[in-house]
């Protein structure tokens, strides 16, 4: 049952494309169990962030174009658009890859920690829609347990710039003195909490969260002493904002060029700093050409990141070798479940012979036989039949002086035990 990463990320496929093949969390689980439902497609999760959009799954042999097919005709894509921009992994590969982007060594902030959160969201997407069997159930198992090891064994988080920590400093480059800004944050999230957080530690003059549910942008608010509105409410509160972030699930955009042509025309061409982290992008593009407002997206924000990225590569490498010991370890597992249990032959092989002079010694007692009689028969007989070959071979091994299998039967009968001193 092959096993296969497949996907698209920030380094393989520009934002545009990114945008078309995301998946959010409200059909994630009905993809899934479609994906599941196509032949010889065994196991399945989606990892679906704003840099990436990947699919793991275990599919039968000669199933292995299945899971590519099904993710272009589930987006409505063209026939071939995504050759370009796929990447695939397979059986430790696709394992080594997992475990990559569980401890951020895959991300475009390396080692940033948000990644290991959003890839125990999808297993936990996955579980819900009950696509995944007990060998991927043990990877990510296993993937939860490496990325533990790799930041408490490694500095890879030293340090860590997350992709909100480089939206606010960016923010900081344009506006010199965030403590005489007011900024506009959509979206109620782990990204925007963490720009909510960065910001408090400026100090900027207003902070105003917006969000679809309210309630959950008054609480993130009330956390960073900001004030709260509806989405519906944005358009009147636009054009007080000097910066705006943001990072929402909208498969739409959220903020639109009239809407920004309005607000910059109320700021008297004041100008906007903007940031879209989202994929889907929430802001339109279009929002970009106008004068006076700047507008990056997630991949503006790269060369950034890239100028902090050096200072962890050491890190990384040492993270590498550890990824490599358990990749080995989870395959030597996964391998073991396709070979035959040579235990299981064993136990049903005595358990035959068993019956077989059971029986015997039953139809002994029936012809009145005496008791002590049967039972040595049982008991001779039994053991004759259990040690038959294994002694003819040893036999054998001993004739030949096969030395490893006399002594892997030692082990194996715990014959090369010493025994305890009687005083011991």
């Amino acid at each position: 049952m092959p096993l296969i990463a497949l996907g698209l990320n920030h380094l393989t496929a520009p934002v545009q494309l990114r945008e078309q093949v995301a998946f959010d969390e409200s059909n994630a689980g009905a993809a899934l169990q479609e994906l599941t439902s196509q032949p010889g497609v065994e196991e399945a999760m989606i990892l679906s962030t704003c840099n990436r959009t990947e699919l793991y799954v275990s599919v039968a042999a000669g199933a292995e174009a299945v899971p590519e097919a099904w993710l272009s005709r589930h987006h409505q894509l063209t026939p071939g658009k995504l050759d370009e921009f796929l990447y695939r992994h397979d059986e430790d590969d696709a394992v080594r890859h997992m475990f990559r982007v569980a401890t951020g060594l895959d991300s475009m902030v390396l080692g940033e920690p948000q990644i290991l959160g959003q890839v125990k969201d999808a297993y936990q997407v996955a579980r819900d829609a009950q696509t995944l069997r007990a060998p991927m159930d043990r990877l990510l198992q296993h993937t939860f347990a490496v990325a533990k090891r790799v930041r408490t064994d490694t500095r890879i988080g030293a340090h860590t710039v997350s992709v909100a920590f480089t939206a606010v400093r960016l923010a900081e480059q344009v506006f010199t003195d965030l403590k005489q800004a007011c900024v506009l944050l959509i979206g109620a999230g782990d990204t925007i909490e963490l720009a909510a957080r960065h910001l408090a530690d400026k100090k900027v003059r207003r902070l105003i969260v917006a969000n679809r549910t309210l309630e959950n942008a008054q609480e993130l608010a009330s956390r960073h002493g900001g004030y709260a509105i509806g989405l519906h409410d944005l358009p009147q509160h636009l054009a007080e904002a000097d910066i705006v972030i943001s990072s929402t699930a909208a498969r739409l955009p959220i903020v639109t060029r009239p809407m920004v042509e309005k607000a910059i025309g109320a700021r008297r061409r004041k100008p906007m700093f903007m940031v879209d982290i989202a994929v889907p992008r929430d802001i339109e593009p279009a929002v970009g050409e106008l004068e006076d407002v700047f507008l990056y997206g997630i991949d503006d924000l790269r060369q950034v990141i890239d100028d902090n990225r050096r200072s962890r590569e050491a890190a990384a490498r040492e993270a590498d070798a550890i990824i490599d010991l358990q990749v080995d370890r989870y395959m030597a597992w996964r391998r073991a479940l396709t070979l035959r249990n040579p235990a299981v032959d064993m136990r049903q092989h005595a358990e035959a012979h068993r019956d077989e002079v059971l029986e015997k010694a039953r139809a002994m007692l029936a012809r009145g036989r005496s008791p002590d009689e049967a039972l040595a028969f049982l008991a001779n007989t039994l053991t004759n039949k259990l040690l038959h070959h294994p002694s003819a071979r040893l036999r054998e091994a001993a004739l030949a002086g096969d030395m490893d299998l006399l002594h892997a039967a030692g082990r194996l009968y715990g014959l090369d035990e010493k025994e305890p001193d009687a005083e011991g």
